[in-house]
């Protein structure tokens, strides 16, 4: 008789190891794309609150100016990924409907629960007015991208654009 020598195949627990392992890996890529809550991308707990109003009186602590600009506990924030209609001085009617929405807007938004605030992404930690650069989140996901998909504010360009 040949001497045959018997080999095991490691194929077969690499086939079933594979597909799991291609499963986890999309999950994960999956969740740092979206950042959607549990879905494999971990994200500390949005753990600011506060109540917010619409300003009003040279006092400011915590309270919404307009779409893209708030304070929270003494501090003045800018939303540092979109920019909204001003309210302040608008360049015409509706600009000024569109910044009175974005500001009610904000206004619940920041009230509907906790939020975490991250850097404003590119490098700088104020505006040249002073004000604090930030990205508001809630689960991983920017405020600021909520208003822009309801129309309410557009993606920060570098620049402030017309809405006239």
């Amino acid at each position: 008789m040949p001497n045959r020598t018997h080999r095991r195949s490691i194929s077969a627990p690499i086939w079933i190891l594979l597909p799991l392992v291609l499963v986890a890996g999309l999950y994960y890529w999956h969740g740092a794309r979206t950042g959607a809550p549990g879905s494999g991308l971990f994200t500390a707990p949005d753990t600011e609150s506060a109540r917010f109003a619409r300003c009003s009186g040279p006092v400011r602590k915590t309270c919404v100016v307009d779409g893209d600009t708030f304070w929270y506990r003494g501090t003045k924030i800018r939303i540092a990924d979109i920019n909204t209609p001003e309210t302040s001085k608008p360049e015409c009617s509706y600009e000024a409907r569109l910044g009175a929405q974005a500001t009610e807007r904000l206004i619940a938004l920041l009230n509907e629960g906790p939020f975490s605030l991250q850097p404003g992404g590119d490098g700088r930690d104020q505006d040249r007015y002073g004000r604090a650069l930030r990205i508001v989140t809630r689960e991983g996901r920017s405020l600021g991208t909520t208003l822009v998909d309801e129309g309410l504010a557009e993606q920060w360009k570098g620049r402030r654009g017309t809405w006239c």
